[in-house]
């Protein structure tokens, strides 16, 4: 069920943020990148602010023939993307090192060490000349979090019994939980009952990405709201040691619901 949780204050997570880098780009630069940029997974989700902030974060590296620009075993410290150049990929396994590709003269390698916090997987190696876009780990949170989406009065967020495929963070507004019960009559099959509401700083939508369920509610904007939106590999990355939290007020789901309706059914059968 998608009922609301204290879980995070946007104002004390701006002031916590580190200033904001620029490197200096020509338009032309500029335009590059964002072209090279705009067909990667990680940046897709982001608004045209927050995108701006990833590009002024970037620092422009000239590479060399047989340039090593990451060794496999080392410790992440840049994404990169490529603007132009060859640049073959090798894997160590066993004592010995083969070729298991190319970038050719386009892509993006460097993130899964940064993501996920462990040795680079591969070492790249340049082959001819080239150029490199690299953003530093630090602001690789940037990419890795949040995006950001608006709600009219009365639009719906969520749907009961649709696939969860992200969590939400109330920015700004106010969120209406509702629930279509299961010991209604059969000319009220389609009422929904408020169950909930959400306001700043709180979350909702998780118990489906911890459950692996359709949404056991709805949610509704009530007047203008502002969401802080992370898929679920995001949430599954960065808020896993929560689980178990999680979990557990799945307990407390139940009580709601019991004390609604007399049962829980909903909540273990969210999509009937």
């Amino acid at each position: 069920m998608e009922v609301c949780a204290e879980a995070f204050n946007p104002d004390e997570e701006d002031e916590d943020t580190e200033p904001r880098v620029v490197h200096p780009k020509t338009d032309e630069q500029r335009c590059r990148l964002q072209e090279a940029c705009k067909d990667i997974l990680i940046f897709k989700n982001l608004d045209q602010e927050q995108l701006s902030q990833v590009l002024d974060a970037m620092f422009e590296r000239k590479v060399r023939p047989q340039e090593h620009v990451i060794d496999q075993g080392d410790d992440g410290d840049n994404f990169y993307v490529i603007e132009e150049g060859l640049y073959d990929i090798f894997v160590a396994r066993e004592s010995q090192t083969r070729c298991v590709g190319r970038y050719d003269n386009h892509g993006s390698f460097g993130e899964l060490a940064l993501m996920y916090n462990t040795p680079r997987a591969a070492t790249i190696v340049a082959t001819t000349e080239g150029a490199l876009w690299g953003l530093p780990s630090e602001r690789m949170k940037i990419v890795d979090v949040i995006g950001e989406k608006t709600y009219q009065d009365g639009e719906r967020i969520i749907a009961q019994g649709d696939k969860a495929e992200s969590f939400f963070i109330v920015e700004s507004g106010e969120v209406k939980i509702m629930i279509k019960s299961k010991t209604v009559t059969v000319k009220d099959a389609n009422q929904e009952v408020e169950i909930a509401r959400c306001e700043k700083g709180q979350y909702f939508g998780e118990l489906a990405l911890v459950t692996n369920k359709p949404r056991a509610a709805s949610a509704y904007a009530v007047g203008v709201v502002k969401c802080l939106v992370m898929d679920v590999q995001a949430f599954e990355r960065l808020l896993g040691p929560c689980m178990d939290i999680m979990k557990r007020n799945i307990t407390h789901y139940e009580e709601q619901l019991v004390a609604l309706f007399g049962s829980s059914m909903d909540l273990i059968n969210p999509g009937n």
